[in-house]
């Protein structure tokens, strides 16, 4: 058969099982097995999430939009089967699980349309491009009975794990406020869209890297451009409204994470932004949000405020009661208690302030499974990871709740978790899940 006909009758057969797909129950293991593992996404963090995944199992496919990334991976990865275009990678029949690491527009589509098929997934964070699309993915997890991840690998490092156990342990007594920050973004926010440079390069299949969204025409790299990075592809991607989830939604589910699974935080109640709001493209270049949530038995009050920063913003430093000479990390967190001050380094090892008040504290490091490890196991059948989507989803919609409060700055966004209602501005509830592109409709997330 001509390659051209081929072609169209695969293009007609995959978009019709994205939105009519089969339920197939994933494969049971045995002690001994290997893991059958995909990736879609190779490059960059991609690289990373199949490396650490691959670990004594086989990688049987690699997916990439960029034919560069994926000739790299090819030579490391020499058995799998090279694909552009993830739906036809998931015709693969022998893919037990899927690493899914591209940008974050695509987690949803490409992880809920895996799921559905009975393949397991490790989502990079944040867990999915709109609050709607975090809520079914759960659901869908659920109904499959898949083991989950998402990528905010530290959620299983000694430092938040030594967190949260120096928090519910009442080391600085019950906690009256929490503040979160991020040096981000390191990538352009603010800006206006740019002018087409003309067609994408041969090595880059521009309309599969645009999947759901709508069409645009691709920009090269301009004159002052860092590595020689393009307006989108293939970091810069994270500023844009259509693509990314700006600062907040990049580093929110590292940063925000230990504040919510330390204090067991149920949903955020309301959020409110005191910074500059969106342009029509690109989400502003700094922000400060507020979240309150109902106070739990880990905090002081029956609410607690936590605020994010990025951009440059931070807490004040007299907060942490740091010694003289020290400053603030450029990542972290800081959890002011009722006896004294927990400050993390996102990343790092948690310390408690001010030094004199804990001197004779000693802290005892939590160590725990790897995060790649958890989900590999989970996939045989062994444990639960503790960045699954029961977990993760939820995070992920409160720190996505905050990409819609900076499109009404000042004011207070009241929550309803349950029905995914903002029940106070009507309008921003626009926002809470966008259409995808005609011919891309996945079942479960689009309508």
């Amino acid at each position: 058969m001509p390659r051209s006909t081929t072609r169209r009758s695969f293009l007609r057969t995959s978009v019709a099982s994205l939105a009519t797909p089969c339920f197939i129950s994933p494969r049971a293991f045995g002690a001994s097995d290997r893991l059958n593992i995909a990736a879609v996404g190779v490059g960059g963090k991609g690289k990373v999430d199949i490396a650490g995944a691959a670990r004594g199992q086989n990688v049987v496919a690699i997916c990439d939009v960029d034919d560069r990334s994926l000739a790299r991976a090819a030579r490391i990865y020499s058995g799998a089967k090279t694909y552009n275009d993830w739906r036809r990678m998931l015709e693969q029949k022998d893919i037990d699980a899927v690493t899914v690491s591209t940008p974050d527009h695509m987690h949803a589509p490409v992880a809920v349309s895996a799921m559905q098929l009975g393949k397991h997934v490790y989502v990079q964070k944040p867990l999915a491009h709109t609050v709607y699309e975090a809520r079914q993915m759960r659901k869908i997890a659920t109904e499959q009975g898949v083991a989950t991840q998402m990528g905010n690998q530290h959620h299983s490092g000694t430092g938040y794990l030594t967190l949260v156990d120096l928090i519910r342990s009442g080391a600085i007594g019950k906690v009256k406020e929490a503040h979160t920050w991020s040096n981000r973004p390191i990538w352009p926010q603010g800006i206006e869209r740019p002018e087409p440079t003309g067609p994408a390069p041969d090595h880059l299949h521009w309309d599969l890297w645009l999947g759901v969204a709508a069409k645009r025409p691709y920009v090269g790299p301009g004159s002052k451009s860092k590595r020689g990075r393009g307006a989108y592809h293939p970091f810069n991607w994270r500023g844009w409204l259509e693509f990314g989830v700006g600062a907040l939604g990049d580093m929110g589910c590292h940063i925000i994470d230990p504040v919510v699974w330390s204090c067991e935080l149920a949903p955020a109640l309301r959020v409110w932004s005191d910074g500059p709001a969106p342009n029509s493209e690109t989400y502003p270049r700094w922000g400060v949000i507020h979240y309150e949530f109902a106070g739990t038995k880990y905090t002081s009050s029956d609410t607690l405020r936590v605020t994010w920063y990025d951009g440059g913003k931070q807490p004040s430093p007299a907060m942490a009661q740091l010694p003289p000479g020290k400053s603030l990390p450029s990542n972290g967190s800081l959890f002011i208690g009722e006896k004294g001050v927990l400050l993390c380094p996102h990343g790092g090892q948690p310390v408690l302030l001010p030094e004199e008040g804990f001197k004779d504290r000693k802290i005892d490091r939590v160590r725990g499974k790897g995060h790649y490890a958890q989900w590999v196991e989970a996939c045989k059948g062994v444990g639960t990871p503790t960045a699954n989507f029961d977990y993760s989803g939820p995070l992920t919609e409160t720190v996505l709740l905050g990409t819609i409060a900076i499109r009404f700055p000042g004011q207070k966004l009241e929550w309803d978790s349950k029905s995914l209602t903002v029940t106070n501005i009507k309008e921003a509830n626009q926002y809470v899940h966008h259409g995808y592109r005609q011919g891309w409709e996945v079942k479960g997330l689009s309508g």
